[in-house]
């Protein structure tokens, strides 16, 4: 059944899609791939960044799971983070056993389900009921575990871009993105189906398959009505990236540093995405952290429309670079990086879940 998501009367419509975010996927990470194999020659390792966080699997390149994040996390860091349970799918698990689980950790719903191992929000569902929790519990892969997460409903989510030398005392934030949860802005007249299809960022992600926008498409909403369409803001799902790293406050990048100070001391390279009430908080270092990523976040922010693609992969480039030089002195102190055919039979195991995993919305 849809289910319509919250809708509030603000905020513009992201601009329109860049040069680069147009671009087909496989097209605008051959650049990215050839730098990393030269990369990659140059100090002796493809698979070199595998080093910069030795506590998680492969370094958080491809293949690790966000509860291997958690559980490296002290006090400081779970109190900034959303409270979850981790579910194991196994052959017996029910409804019946979730619900009192849920009661413990203090969950009700509306929550949020997604995998362990997940990748741009495949599998991420909002859940409003026992009913739904049933059927995600259903579809998802047997044998394989899967997070249910209190539901965030601060406006505003984030994805801040961590690195730390090894050794340092402190890090820095060299990015913020800033995401756009796909939306339809009314108009009075045009349904929220019709809105979709006029919008070529929200209709490549109703063709693409593997979403569903949890609405009534046949609503109009009234003029200067923004409904938000998903929970899940990546490109993939209708969302926009844009850069925020203008935001950066010493406020906050204290607050993130004391994240990542208090997962251990080799956890050098990441990316919190979290949500926040508003800037202004963001700034003073408000957020809550729904997830974590390592070595393999990708500096999205630099897919802002207003980037041309050469300063896209100026940018992308230089995290890059700095990529290997933290993955470098990691060797040099003692952590080896995954073979190849690992971190390959790592890649392959993600992808193939990625299929199996139930709508997300």
């Amino acid at each position: 059944m849809l289910v319509e998501t919250d809708s509030v009367a603000i905020a513009e419509p992201p601009p329109p899609a860049g040069a680069f975010e147009k671009l087909p996927k496989w097209l605008n990470l051959v650049p990215m791939v050839a730098q990393w194999v030269w990369l990659g020659v140059r100090h002796g390792s493809v698979t070199l960044p595998s080093c910069a966080n030795p506590g998680i699997t492969s370094g958080g390149l491809v293949g690790e799971g966000k509860l291997e994040y958690f559980a490296g996390m002290g006090p400081v860091a779970r109190a900034a983070t959303a409270e979850h349970i981790g579910v194991f799918n196994h052959a017996d698990q029910s409804i019946g056993a979730l619900l009192p689980m849920l009661a413990s950790a203090g969950l009700g719903f509306p929550l949020v389900a997604k995998p362990d191992l997940g990748w741009c929000g495949y599998g991420v569902s909002r859940l409003e009921s026992a009913d739904e929790l049933a059927n995600y519990l259903r579809d998802f892969p047997r044998d394989e575990t899967f997070l249910l997460q209190r539901l965030l409903r601060e406006p505003g989510e984030a994805g801040l871009f961590y690195m730390r030398d090894p050794g340092a005392a402190s890090g820095e934030l060299i990015g913020v993105l800033l995401r756009a949860l796909p939306a339809v802005h009314g108009n009075g007249r045009d349904s929220i189906a019709e809105l979709v299809a006029a919008d070529t960022r929200l209709a490549r992600a109703a063709a693409a398959g593997a979403h569903a926008f949890r609405v009534d498409g046949e609503r109009i909403p009234a003029a200067g009505e923004r409904v938000v369409l998903s929970t899940v803001a990546s490109t993939r799902a209708g969302g926009a990236y844009l850069d925020g790293t203008h935001l950066v406050t010493p406020a906050l990048v204290a607050a993130v540093d004391a994240v990542a100070m208090d997962m251990g001391a080799d956890f050098t390279v990441g990316r919190f995405d979290v949500r926040y009430p508003d800037r202004a908080a963001l700034q003073r270092g408000e957020f809550t952290i729904m997830e974590v990523n390592g070595a393999g976040s990708e500096a999205v922010h630099a897919w802002d429309p207003k980037y041309r693609i050469r300063d896209v992969y100026r940018i992308v480039f230089a995290k890059q670079r700095r990529l290997f030089r933290i993955g470098a002195e990691q060797r040099r102190r003692g952590h080896r990086p995954i073979g190849i055919a690992a971190l390959a039979r790592l890649y392959w195991r993600q992808q193939r879940l990625i299929g199996r995993y139930p709508l997300s919305n």
